[in-house]
């Protein structure tokens, strides 16, 4: 009889293991050797971004830098160009990496004639959360194109499988506080231009993040979360706790035992 009162989960059970075998796949394929030991759970902190600018192009620059490097993509042949220089048509360069795949110790082995061209939106110059989660996103889909491994549900699915990878990559604060944007209040209050095109709601955001922290446990995930967010976050980390005690997905179990392993190194 009591059922009734029981808080239901953040996301129904088909949405949650969809969310999980993407997050597998981000695993399986993306360098979880840097996941477990390098990557961060990144925050809107000065301590994150300690950078000084006087412009929105030099702070696109440093913004770009700074998730770059926490990317692991240090190395990467990508320039950041500002939108009236981005050429017309793009293709996508060949080029080789050595020493993995993320990583300060990963160098290009064969460099393109000309990088990837990446560019930025300058709306965002007063939400900077905005524009980290827009660049991690677009360097989660340039890492897809040159690993060539699409995500379960193939090609169709890549918007949604490049938030799961930038989350995976430690944005998972800021893609949950860019998620959603309220559109009311006066007219000069809202800029559709500044905001994210988010391809997961702020829940499967959440979820993701959640997850990613598990395996993360020395930051506090939700810390930096919008106030309304806090309880999503305590959500999915209780329907997480449910999933992971009963999964037989190996992927998972092996990431515990050597996030394990990680942890105590």
């Amino acid at each position: 009889m009591l059922a009734i009162f029981k808080s239901k989960p953040l996301l129904e059970d088909a949405q949650a293991q969809q969310l999980i075998h993407l997050f597998g796949w981000a695993v399986e394929h993306f360098d979880v050797d840097f996941f477990l030991r390098h990557t961060r759970i990144v925050e809107p902190t000065a301590q994150d971004f300690p950078d000084q600018v006087n412009s929105v192009e030099q702070m696109a620059q440093t913004v770009f830098g700074r998730v770059r490097d926490y990317a692991g993509l240090q190395h990467w042949p990508i320039a950041l160009l500002p939108p009236q220089q981005m050429p017309m048509q793009q293709t996508f360069p060949n080029f080789s990496l050595s020493g993995g795949l993320r990583g300060a110790q990963v160098s290009v082995s064969e460099q393109p004639a000309l990088p990837i061209a990446l560019s930025y939106n300058p709306n965002q110059i007063n939400q900077p959360q905005d524009m980290v989660a827009s660049l991690a996103g677009s360097l989660a889909m340039i890492l897809i194109h040159q690993v060539g491994k699409l995500p379960p549900g193939g090609q169709e699915h890549l918007p949604v499988a490049a938030d799961v990878l930038a989350v995976y990559m430690g944005f998972g604060v800021m893609l949950s506080n860019s998620a959603y944007h309220f559109r009311g209040g006066c007219g000069s209050c809202y800029n559709a231009y500044a905001n994210r095109q988010a391809a997961l709601s702020e829940a499967e955001t959440i979820f993701v993040h959640a997850l990613v922290c598990h395996f993360k446990p020395q930051y506090n995930g939700a810390k930096h979360l919008k106030p309304h967010l806090k309880g999503m976050y305590k959500k999915a980390c209780k329907q997480l706790q449910g999933i992971l005690k009963t999964s037989p997905d190996p992927v998972l179990l092996a990431l515990e035992d050597r996030s394990r392993v990680a942890l105590s190194g």
